[in-house]
C-alpha cells in the first residue's frame, strides 16, 4: 500500500536524537487522521526494516510501541542511547516532546512531497 511507503519516506527524515509522533507521520503522509494506521504499520513491520520506529511516540510523548521490539525497554534504551531522556510517569516512559519532538521544516515538508511526487511518477512509468 502507498501509504506504508509514503511513511517510511517521512520516517527516514525523523533526525537522530528526536522523536517524532503517530499523528505527525500521518499528517505528513497527506492522512491526518490515520495515526493508528501509523502505530499498526509499525507493529506488522509494514512500512519496512529501515524505519527507525524507537523514534515514534504517542501524542503526550509516551513510549507505546513496547510491542514493536524484542524486548519491553528497548525503545527506550534506543532512545537513550541517542541522548533523548526518558523518564517514567504514570502512564509509562515519557520524552519531553517540547525538548526532543521533530519540529519538521515547511522545507522538509515540501522536500518530502517531491519524494512522493517521484515515487508515483516512477510507478506510472513502469505500469504503462
Amino acid at each position: 500500500m502507498d501509504f506504508y511507503k509514503d511513511m517510511s519516506i517521512v520516517c527516514s527524515y525523523i533526525p537522530y536524537g528526536k522523536v517524532a509522533t503517530y499523528g505527525q507521520i500521518a499528517l505528513l503522509c497527506g492522512k491526518p487522521k490515520n495515526a493508528r494506521q501509523v502505530g499498526y504499520a509499525l507493529r506488522q513491520g509494514l512500512a519496512g526494516d529501515m524505519v527507525p520506529a524507537h523514534r515514534i511516540v504517542n501524542a503526550r510523548g509516551i513510549l507505546s510501541g513496547a510491542g514493536s521490539f524484542e524486548t519491553w525497554d528497548m525503545q527506550k534504551l534506543l532512545l537513550e542511547g541517542e541522548g533523548v531522556e526518558v523518564v517514567r510517569t504514570e502512564e509509562g516512559w515519557r520524552v519531553d516532546l517540547s525538548r526532543f519532538g521533530w519540529k519538521n521544516t515547511m522545507e522538509e515538508a515540501l522536500e518530502i512531497r517531491k519524494r512522493f511526487e517521484i515515487k508515483n511518477k516512477s510507478k506510472g512509468r513502469g505500469t504503462g
